[in-house]
């Protein structure tokens, strides 16, 4: 009997190595511009979340990673990555982003403070603006002022057409904005739900005035990634975070990351409007 020639054996040890290397651990990316944190600092936070969602959806331990990303250029670097399944990101984001990453929504994150929606009010000195034309010229800032599309097609399109030469400024810190609004400068600020309901606590308050509310829009967005969305431990994870909530174990990882717990999508939400 003829022995097996050196290449075939070769391709033999080759083919048994590759099957039993361990699969790619597929990545949840977390971006919420402007928000607190940092990624070395989430971390932790991020392998405790991945290792507890793992389990829930019945993966190796090793299966999914995590991370946290605070600055929008880094999300958007990190999101275009191939092993890249799923994005929890602000509902802002996902209008600004969502086509362009090919972000599909499949749940909706409740943060643990407040409900599975939230409002947009656009706060400026009282008595300055009357109309969204008045606002030409001014800036606008606000936590989503990374994403135009957002403000002005979802946030504040029921108000009016906001001119072209509003100048949009991302900032998560409201209340020196608020403040040069009080003064009397050209400023409107655009807050979100937490922050509109902090606003009557300011000691300047009586200074300034709500000219716009947006329609309740989801807080923020879990979506698969649709190159990725055929993958079995994809659908798997996305079931999993649908009941996190149920174990004790998964709202303490919920937790962690200040939510409640996830619910499905809208409907509305299928695709971001351009």
């Amino acid at each position: 009997m003829k022995r097996p020639c050196r290449t075939a054996v070769s391709l033999v040890i080759a083919l048994a190595a590759v099957a039993a290397a361990p699969a790619s651990p597929i990545a949840l990316v977390v971006c919420a511009p402007g928000y607190p944190g940092t990624t070395v600092d989430a971390q932790p936070a991020m392998d405790r979340f991945a290792a507890t969602l793992a389990h829930a959806a019945a993966l190796a331990p090793d299966a999914l990673a995590a991370v946290y990303h605070e600055r929008e250029d880094h999300g958007l670097e990190r999101l275009r990555k191939p092993d890249v399944a799923l994005a929890l990101v602000p509902f802002a984001f996902w209008v600004q982003h969502g086509a362009a990453l090919g972000l599909v929504p499949r749940l909706q994150a409740v943060p643990a403070d407040s409900a599975e929606s939230e409002t947009w009010s656009l706060v400026v000195k009282k008595g300055r603006i009357d109309t969204a034309a008045d606002l030409s010229g001014w800036e606008l800032v606000s936590i989503a002022g990374y994403a135009p599309v957002f403000v002005r097609e979802r946030a504040l399109a029921g108000w009016g057409r906001l001119s072209g030469d509003v100048r949009m400024t991302a900032s998560g810190q409201a209340l020196s904005a608020l403040r040069r609004a009080a003064g009397g400068q050209d400023v409107a600020v655009l807050l979100d739900g937490a922050q509109s309901r902090a606003l009557s606590t300011l000691p300047f308050a009586a200074d300034l005035e709500v000219v716009a509310v947006s329609p309740p829009l989801p807080v923020s967005v879990l979506c698969e990634v649709r190159a990725r969305a055929s993958d079995p431990a994809v659908a798997a994870v996305v079931a999993a975070l649908g009941n996190l909530h149920r174990s004790s174990e998964g709202q303490a990882a919920l937790a962690e990351l200040r939510l409640a717990r996830f619910v499905s999508a809208q409907a509305a939400l299928t695709s971001p409007r351009k």
